[in-house]
C-alpha cells in the first residue's frame, strides 16, 4: 500500500502517491538533532505497508510505551524536518501556522461558516476512552498471573496509572526480577492492556453527543495515541465512534512527545495549530497544547480543577461543552493572532507653547 504524507506544504504533491479517506497517513518518525535554538527536531519519512498483525514494514511493535510517561515536548517550539529532493526543509511551529494559512476561497468560506476552520484533537487516555480502569486492571490481571498482590493504597495506585513500568515494578511493587523477565512482564502487562481495549463497547460519557454536534457544524476532529494503528482502529470502531474522526496519530507516526503528537494531528487536520483546540486531562498535555499555539479544554477527574488552573477552559464532563464555547475560546485572538506584527510608535506631535502678549 502505498503512502504519502498528506500536507501539500511538506511534500511535492503527485497524483501516483495521493491517499484516499480509507487509507493511512504517512509515518513520521523523530530524531534528535542537537542545533543552536532548537534541541528536538520532527522528521517526516515516508512509509508504507501495515501488516495485519499490527507490524509496519514487517516489524513487529512493542506497545510498551502506553506504560511509559512522555515527553511534553515543543518547550522551544521545534518543529519539523521534512525529506524533499532538494534537501531537508526546516520548520517550527510559527512556520507551520504561517504556511497552513487558509487560501482565499477558505478565507470567504469560514467567513461565513467560522465553525469549519476550527481543528479539534482529542487525546486517547481518559478523554475518549477511561483508560484509567483499564490500565489498572492490565496491572491487576498480571500480578494474579504472577501469584502476587496489587497495594491498596490509592496513592501508590495512582502512582501505577502514570509511571513508567520499570519504576512500578522496581520500585512500587518491589518485584525482584532480571532484565530479561522484567521486558516479558512489560510485554505480558502491554497485551492484556491491548485485550481490554478491545473489549470497550462505550467512551467517556457525552463524548458520542459532542462529537455528532460538532461533525454536523462540519469541524474536523483528530485522535492521538500511543497506541498501535491496528488496535486503535479496532477499539474506535468497537466503540461505533470512528466515522467522527478525520485524522488518527498513533505510535507508527513514530511521535517522541505530546507537542509532536499534537502537530502531527494538525497536519493530518489541514489546520494550522493556532486554530485548533486541544481536549486533555493531564496538565502536561496543556502545557503541550500551549507550547504548540493551541487551546486546551481540560477535563476535570483524573486531575482535579486546581491542577487544570492553567486550561483556557476546564469541564466536568463533555455535557457541559456546545459549539458556541469554542467561538468564545478564539474570541479574544481576532484574526491574525500569534501573527508577527510590527509595532508602530506613533511621535507625539510637539507641544504648542503658549505665550502671552503684554502690551505696555
Amino acid at each position: 500500500m502505498e503512502c504519502s504524507i498528506r500536507s501539500s506544504y511538506l511534500l511535492p504533491r503527485r497524483p501516483s502517491l495521493l491517499l484516499g479517506d480509507s487509507q493511512f497517513p504517512a509515518k513520521l518518525r523523530l530524531s534528535k538533532l542537537k542545533g543552536s535554538n532548537l534541541v528536538n527536531r520532527l522528521v517526516i519519512k515516508n512509509a508504507c505497508g501495515f501488516g495485519e498483525n499490527g507490524s509496519v514494514n514487517g516489524s513487529p511493535i512493542t506497545p510498551n510505551k502506553v506504560f511509559m510517561e512522555e515527553a511534553i515536548g515543543a518547550e522551544y517550539g521545534e518543529g519539523f524536518e521534512s525529506f524533499r529532493p532538494n534537501g531537508l526543509l526546516k520548520v517550527d511551529v510559527d512556520f507551520l501556522n504561517n504556511r497552513l494559512q487558509e487560501g482565499f476561497l477558505k478565507r470567504i468560506r469560514y467567513a461565513m461558516k467560522p465553525d469549519e476552520a476550527y481543528g479539534l484533537i482529542f487525546s486517547w487516555d481518559n478523554v475518549v476512552a477511561d483508560t484509567r480502569s483499564l490500565k489498572l486492571n492490565a496491572w491487576k490481571q498480571l500480578a494474579s498471573e504472577e501469584g502476587k498482590e496489587i497495594p491498596e493504597d490509592s496513592d501508590v495506585q495512582r502512582l501505577m496509572l502514570y509511571a513508567d513500568a520499570d519504576h512500578v515494578l522496581r520500585k512500587l511493587l518491589l518485584w525482584e526480577t532480571s532484565e530479561s523477565e522484567l521486558d516479558r512482564l512489560k510485554s505480558r502487562l502491554s497485551q492484556l492492556y491491548y485485550d481490554n481495549i478491545l473489549k470497550l463497547r462505550k467512551p467517556v460519557e457525552g463524548l458520542e453527543e459532542w462529537l455528532d454536534a460538532v461533525s454536523t457544524s462540519r469541524i474536523p476532529c483528530a485522535v492521538v495515541s500511543s497506541l498501535d494503528r491496528k488496535n486503535m482502529v479496532e477499539a474506535l470502531e468497537g466503540m461505533g465512534i470512528k466515522k467522527y474522526f478525520q485524522a488518527i496519530v498513533t505510535e507508527e507516526d513514530g511521535m517522541e512527545s505530546m507537542a509532536h503528537r499534537l502537530l502531527s494531528a494538525a497536519m493530518k487536520l489541514d489546520r494550522k495549530p493556532s486554530k485548533c483546540v486541544v481536549f486533555e486531562d493531564d496538565p502536561r498535555g496543556v502545557t503541550a497544547a500551549h507550547n504548540c499555539t493551541m487551546m486546551a479544554v481540560a477535563l476535570i477527574g483524573a486531575y482535579p480543577a486546581y491542577d487544570l488552573e492553567q486550561a483556557d477552559l476546564a469541564v466536568g464532563s463533555f455535557n457541559e461543552l456546545s459549539v458556541i464555547n469554542l467561538r468564545r475560546l478564539f474570541a479574544h485572538r481576532g484574526s491574525n493572532f500569534m501573527d508577527l506584527q510590527k509595532q508602530i510608535v506613533e511621535k507625539a506631535p510637539p507641544r504648542r507653547r503658549i505665550t502671552t502678549d503684554t502690551i505696555f
